[in-house]
């Protein structure tokens, strides 16, 4: 036997072992993906909202039996909610938290239940136009690879400002934060007369700092969870529009899951919705309480300035229509909340 021959066992071990290590290194990601769902939310950490998505992972993990690792990054640090979307369409996420505007870059009829500002008088006619469009929009997300697991709403949308405003023209004044990647928000607020600034949501307590904003249009209790009070020390209180999201799935990712583990995760998920939106309303008004407490001025609007916000919104839904929302379904919100008080 030469010397080639002697080591020819050990040059068959070397490359069935290279062999086996390149398997190992090409299924690996593929079972990791199998056996992970992350999920991702703008929502700050330490909120109603982190908490309760925590809670939900640990559930899900707990009725796999440790098959499917589930895991929460919440704060945006997995980008904003466009982000996010993008994350999932290529399973780098599984499942997200969103807001109508992340959702909306799957579908736009999603911002029908959102962005129409000052459309709804109460959270009752919020609730009424979800339950009439939930339906046909989560068929539009499922036919794109969403699936809704559920819907929350938590609340109002209100004004935090550097400055006291009272008015339309007091806060076109200002610069406003936008959402980043939403042109066609961006250019109604131009076309209104406002001055957007588009950032990610990350970024609003840099940008009232160094003056590069100085207006946020959001919910009082991710206000104060971001601390922007500390630097928008003044709030109109003016229900300038609900804030609508959704827990989704991508399609794939669900589909893959054993059909009694996902009716479980979704009975789970319904549970953790309802929780959400109630907390999520009686936290708004603790924040205000709190936020109070530590110098927040609110600025209060009696009917007449009311009604000119109002006046200021409708200027702006001509713009809305057919842009930001598709015409049929503006045109389905509106007539709803009209029947609605109508007594029909």
């Amino acid at each position: 036997m030469n010397m080639f021959s002697r080591r020819l066992p050990i040059r068959t071990a070397a490359i069935a072992f290279a062999c086996a290590a390149l398997t190992l290194a090409f299924a690996a990601p593929l079972q990791a993906a199998s056996e992970r769902i992350r999920i991702a939310t703008v929502a700050p950490k330490g909120t109603s909202y982190d908490k309760i998505l925590r809670k939900l992972a640990s559930e899900w993990t707990k009725m796999s039996k440790g098959a499917t690792k589930v895991s929460v990054y919440s704060g945006g640090t997995q980008g904003g909610e466009l982000a996010i979307v993008d994350s999932m369409r290529i399973d780098h996420l599984q499942a997200g938290l969103m807001t109508a505007v992340g959702l909306s870059k799957i579908t736009p009829e999603v911002q029908g239940m959102q962005a129409i500002p000052m459309m709804f008088e109460s959270l009752e006619e919020v609730e009424l136009v979800n339950e009439k469009l939930q339906g046909k929009i989560e068929k539009m997300l499922a036919d794109k690879g969403f699936v809704v697991l559920f819907w929350a709403d938590t609340g109002w949308v209100n004004f935090f400002t550097t400055k006291p405003v009272k008015t339309p023209d007091d806060v076109r004044k200002l610069k406003i934060f936008s959402w980043a990647g939403d042109s066609k928000a961006e250019t109604i607020y131009r076309k209104s007369g406002f001055q957007p600034v588009p950032m990610e949501t990350s970024e609003i307590l840099a940008g009232l700092k160094t003056g590069r904003i100085e207006a946020a249009p959001m919910p009082p209790f991710v206000a104060m969870a971001t601390q922007v009070s500390t630097e928008a020390k003044y709030m109109l209180n003016i229900n300038w529009a609900p804030l609508v999201g959704a827990f989704v799935v991508n399609k794939k990712t669900w589909d893959n899951l054993p059909d009694d583990l996902r009716e479980r995760y979704r009975k789970s998920a319904i549970g953790a919705g309802k929780v959400i939106q109630k907390l999520g309303r009686i936290e708004s008004q603790r924040a205000v309480d709190a936020m109070k407490k530590r110098g927040l001025e609110v600025q209060e609007l009696d009917a007449a300035l009311k009604a000119e916000w109002l006046e200021a919104a409708k200027q702006a839904w001509p713009l809305i229509r057919g842009s930001m929302i598709p015409a049929d379904i503006f045109d389905e919100v509106e007539q709803i909340v009209k029947d609605h008080r109508a007594g029909k």
